[in-house]
């Protein structure tokens, strides 16, 4: 009895070293993975959009932008071969919670047919040789870098304020004067549309940091416009301003030419898209709408349609995508024709100081560029207010748009080790326990003779 017990626990012994020296002798060629957990909650991530209803792909984490910017921020190698093998290692896989899967199969149960269903949470690994030149430590905070690189790739898309605000002074640093009306008012429409989107996305938000709403940045855009911008314009205008009459002539010509091409480009594309809409009003009116009498089928529940009604639906698709395409291509064409209107007035407005006495501007100069001095601090200052606000807007409301929902975590080495020698141990443990019940004795013969 002492003898088959020795013999078990001795080869048990041998079987966990045997399974650790394996295992370490094999765990350089091996693969350690580290995962976390990421959280979409945006508006649209439900659907697979993103806020500006563009198609949503969790695999956009890895994007090679994404990886690169990750990589900056953690200091390392930054070669599109590092690159290309940190994005091989990464996958992402959706996780599905079990409600879900029950709500889906309740639904199929009962003969409905599941909704496509679009994970919220996504399981996101990197997998790497244990030899990769990158310690557990430093592949978790690549993790998290990646994670922060798409979160801040999200707010510079979706959060920030366009970077085309407030650079409208910067642009017309070298600019003519005639040139201010077109470049400011264009600003102006811009931030009127922004304004007016986002008082409709938040009608009730007020930024604790300036107290205003989107309403009343509206509001104060309005009276700078009429207060300042005009007055400043109208000074521009009423005495034909430019620093070189002859020049700003050319410039308005060339520009009035390509409004003219432009125009002309725009007029085609508004007949064709009319001759096209002509033909399908013609022919909608021999569409005719059917479907299959259900009366011998079997199963009334699940209608047939017929090819007249696939026809008609067809039509009527196509006829209101040309109803569309008409209706932008004539707002186009009107676009046009105003900024060509413009021009010309301001083209005739040049032309009459041209042919004029050509008196000193200096004085009215003087004029103007205190008013546009005035009109660049106060331009500013609604700037910054616009900005301040969405900022506070967008924490709100992209707070936890993208969320780490659990940290990134290393496999560790010692479990696996630990796992080996357990199996090492009990295939000794066995083979110990059936050469024991076998009578069978390492070294038993030896034993004998001795005693013999």
């Amino acid at each position: 009895m002492g003898r088959g017990l020795t013999q078990t626990f001795g080869l048990a012994a041998l079987g966990l070293a045997i399974a650790v020296v394996i295992y370490l002798v094999a765990s350089p060629f091996t693969s350690a993975t580290t995962s976390m957990r990421v959280t979409f909650a945006f508006d649209g991530a439900a659907r697979g959009q993103y806020p500006d209803h563009s198609k949503f792909e969790p695999d956009d984490l890895r994007a090679p932008d994404v990886v690169a910017d990750a990589l900056k921020r953690r200091g390392l190698d930054t070669n599109e071969e590092f690159q290309s093998k940190i994005r091989a290692a990464l996958s992402v896989e959706g996780i599905i919670s079990p409600d879900a899967v029950r709500n889906r199969d309740r639904l199929r149960a009962i003969g409905q047919t599941p909704p496509p269903y679009v994970p919220d949470e996504y399981l996101v690994t990197l997998t790497l040789p244990r030899k990769f030149p990158l310690s557990g430590r430093q592949r978790e905070q690549l993790l998290g870098d990646i994670a922060n690189a798409f979160q801040a790739k999200f707010r510079r898309t979706y959060a920030d304020v366009p970077l085309a605000f407030g650079n409208a002074f910067e642009t017309l640093r070298n600019a003519d004067y005639f040139q201010y009306e077109m470049v400011l008012n264009g600003e102006i429409q811009s931030i009127t549309d922004y304004l007016n989107q986002q008082s409709e996305q938040a009608k009730n938000f007020r930024s604790p940091t300036t107290n205003l709403s989107f309403s009343d940045l509206l509001k104060q855009t309005d009276l700078f416009t009429h207060i300042q911008l005009n007055k400043t314009l109208g000074l521009i205008l009423q005495n034909g301003l430019s620093r070189d009459r002859d020049a700003a002539m050319v410039q308005m010509n060339y520009y009035l030419r390509t409004l003219e091409d432009q125009e002309q480009k725009a007029v085609e594309d508004e007949k064709v898209v009319q001759d096209l809409l002509t033909k399908a009003q013609e022919r909608s009116q021999n569409v005719v709408f059917g479907i299959k009498s259900q009366v011998a089928q079997q199963r009334p529940e699940a209608p047939v349609l017929d090819q007249g009604l696939v026809d008609s639906l067809l039509a009527n698709d196509a006829y209101n995508f040309l109803v569309r395409r008409a209706l932008d291509a004539g707002l186009k064409v009107k676009a046009i024709q105003a900024e060509k209107a413009q021009l010309l007035e301001r083209r005739k407005n040049m032309e009459a100081f041209l042919q004029g006495s050509g008196r000193d501007q200096s004085a009215i100069i003087a004029q103007v560029q205190k008013a546009l001095s005035e009109l660049e601090a106060s331009y500013n200052e609604l700037i910054s207010n616009i900005r301040k606000t969405h900022a506070d807007f967008s924490k709100q409301q992209f707070a936890d748009a993208i969320r780490v929902s659990m940290q990134p975590i290393t496999s560790s080495k010692y479990r696996p080790l630990a796992v080996a020698g357990i199996i090492g141990a009990c295939l000794g443990l066995a083979l110990g326990m059936g050469l024991s019940l076998l009578g069978i004795y390492v070294g038993g013969a030896e034993r004998r003779e001795q005693s013999a």
